[in-house]
């Protein structure tokens, strides 16, 4: 039984970390079409 509960526990835990992940990577891809843009370039330039 416990053998059960800890299989369930490690399910729970990769199944957080694969949810975290897929967000970072779709934010990424919407996030990268203003991060590209020149006006951008232009306010970072003197940081």
């Amino acid at each position: 039984f416990l053998d059960e509960v800890l299989d369930f526990v490690h399910f729970l835990k990769t199944k957080i970390i694969k949810e975290r992940l897929d967000i970072a990577i779709a934010s990424e891809s919407s996030l990268k079409k203003d991060w590209l843009k020149p006006e951008e370039d232009e306010a970072w330039q003197g940081l």
